[in-house]
């Protein structure tokens, strides 16, 4: 019993220490003393444990910021901390925003973190701008030949428009729009390739970077190249359909043309059918006329005469008319040959 409680007594102890120096960290306040930091004990480090924040990044963000310089209270750390915000980058960005003089508050800078942004990633753009370089843009000229351009924007970030403005993905949109309405609005692709900076003047002119998270600083054509031929390829299937339509519109006016002839050829025998068949009614008629009395045999051979006259004299005209054209072949070919 007697060796027992020692050991009982060492444990507490050594708990009773622990506890002690969780609630009350020392070190931090020691290392915050020396740092020309003024913290208390029990109101700020214990408070802090209280409300379940670790104390260790917060002092260690506060010590930085008192050597940079920079007027923050440990109040503020430990709010922007509860919000969910990492107050290391946040110090990390003011201190870089005071060297540069970009004028960032505390109260932006906590706004950008909270907002999901990299607020430090940001003031390094604010410093030092960033290259962004687009995916090969094609476009056409007015000439119908396809141009292939790849640009490089300059931006920096505007830390006023960070939050809310939009990303990189946009600019790259406005940018790639603008070069394929300057290239559409181009005579033809020769004017492009001798004068691309005339696509990063028009371009740069109609403030893309509206709305947005950056500023664009300039934007530089990397490269400009020379694709199909999209005109003539559209003028040759365009020269295809109406080939195609003509032979359509040509076949219906050559089946119209068959049903028409088809047609008349059936007129043609249904008149031939009826002149048969008037024809079948002269002896019949002329049969009726001798019964009738109103037709007697001196009328019918002189009606046969009057035929058969008409049927010679129109012989006699076209063995004519056949002659006389012979004769005056004969004539032109004797006149054509050489005389002796």
């Amino acid at each position: 019993m007697d060796a027992v409680f020692p050991l009982v007594f060492l444990v507490a102890i050594i708990i009773g220490l622990s506890l002690f120096f969780y609630f009350i960290p020392l070190g931090l306040w020691v290392t915050a003393y020396f740092s020309g930091v003024k913290i208390a004990v029990f109101r700020d480090l214990v408070g802090m444990r209280l409300r379940k924040v670790a104390p260790a990044p917060i002092v260690k963000a506060l010590i930085t910021a008192s050597k940079a310089g920079l007027n923050i209270t440990l109040n503020q750390l430990e709010t922007h901390f509860l919000a969910g915000g990492n107050v290391h980058r946040v110090v990390q960005a003011l201190i870089s925003a005071d060297k540069a003089r970009l004028g960032l508050t505390f109260e932006n800078a906590t706004a950008i973190d909270l907002a999901g942004r990299d607020v430090f990633e940001a003031v390094q753009i604010s410093v030092n701008p960033k290259v962004i370089e687009t995916p090969p843009i094609t476009a056409l000229a007015k000439d119908g030949i396809q141009v292939r351009a790849v640009a490089r924007v300059t931006v920096r970030a505007n830390l006023e428009r960070l939050v809310g403005g939009a990303m990189e993905e946009t600019i790259l949109a406005r940018v790639g729009e603008g070069i394929v309405t300057t290239i559409g609005s181009s005579i033809d692709h020769k004017s492009v390739l001798e004068n691309p900076d005339n696509i990063s003047k028009v371009v740069l002119s109609k403030g893309l970077d509206s709305g947005t998270a950056f500023e664009i600083l300039s934007i530089d054509i990397a490269d400009v190249d020379v694709g199909d031929n999209i005109g003539a390829a559209l003028q040759a299937d365009q020269a295809n359909a109406d080939l195609k339509v003509a032979r359509a519109k040509a076949e219906e006016r050559r089946a119209m043309a068959v049903a028409l002839e088809q047609e008349n050829k059936a007129k043609i025998e249904e008149m031939r059918a009826n002149v048969i068949a008037a024809e079948a009614e002269v002896p019949k008629a002329i049969a009726g006329a001798f019964r009738s009395g109103n037709l007697g045999v001196l009328d019918y051979y002189n009606m046969k005469n009057v035929m058969a006259d008409t049927t010679m004299r129109e012989k006699l005209a076209g063995s004519m008319s056949t002659k006389g054209k012979a004769g005056k072949e004969e004539e032109e070919e004797s006149a054509k040959k050489p005389k002796k």
